[in-house]
């Protein structure tokens, strides 16, 4: 099903050695970064706007080719999050896991705690935010695992997800 929320005004496409991927713009960054088709693709193909190719999609396809060639970007585009203030603030607290690295949904839950995003908060709604992260790879919520230290749920599929934390750990993957 189509969206009605407008959080892009530009999109081009990103040729990735894990599929297809949409990148989507505003005048102020990125507002998405999404495998074609994967779980929350928040678009159908023909309510897609005309692609354009403004400077945010250099930058961030510039980051992509770092990413996908095993090694860590030194910068990150302009972003433009859109989302609930909870769903920024666990986007926030993603984008401080280390490359190659990963955390558990109940401990980005207790650093919300700490930080007194909210006085107390499950697991489970950090995950549900994490889910709906709309600029994967670069908010980084396929770095986040289950408490038994196993992938699990990723909107990209628990297959890219595997593949990209092995290529973070062990640099460019045979993927």
């Amino acid at each position: 099903m189509a969206t009605t929320e407008k959080y892009y005004k530009y999109i081009t496409y990103y040729p990735s050695p894990l599929g297809r991927i949409l990148l989507a713009a505003d005048d102020i960054g990125l507002t998405g970064l999404w495998f074609t088709g994967q779980k929350h693709f928040p678009f159908q193909e023909a309510d897609l706007p005309k692609e354009e190719n403004p400077g945010v999609f250099v930058s961030a396809e510039n980051w992509l080719d770092v990413y996908f060639s095993g090694k860590e970007p030194s910068f990150t585009p302009a972003l433009h999050m859109t989302g609930s203030p909870f769903q920024i603030e666990v986007w926030k607290t993603l984008q401080q896991i280390p490359y190659g690295t990963t955390s558990t949904y109940g401990k980005i839950s207790a650093i919300l705690v700490e930080k007194k995003v909210l006085a107390g908060m499950s697991p489970r709604a950090v995950g549900g935010a994490a889910g709906k992260n709309k600029i994967s790879l670069i908010i980084p919520c396929h770095r986040v695992i289950g408490a038994n230290e196993k992938p699990t749920g990723y909107a990209g599929g628990i297959e890219r997800k595997i593949k990209l934390l092995g290529m973070e750990r062990n640099g460019k993957a045979r993927i």
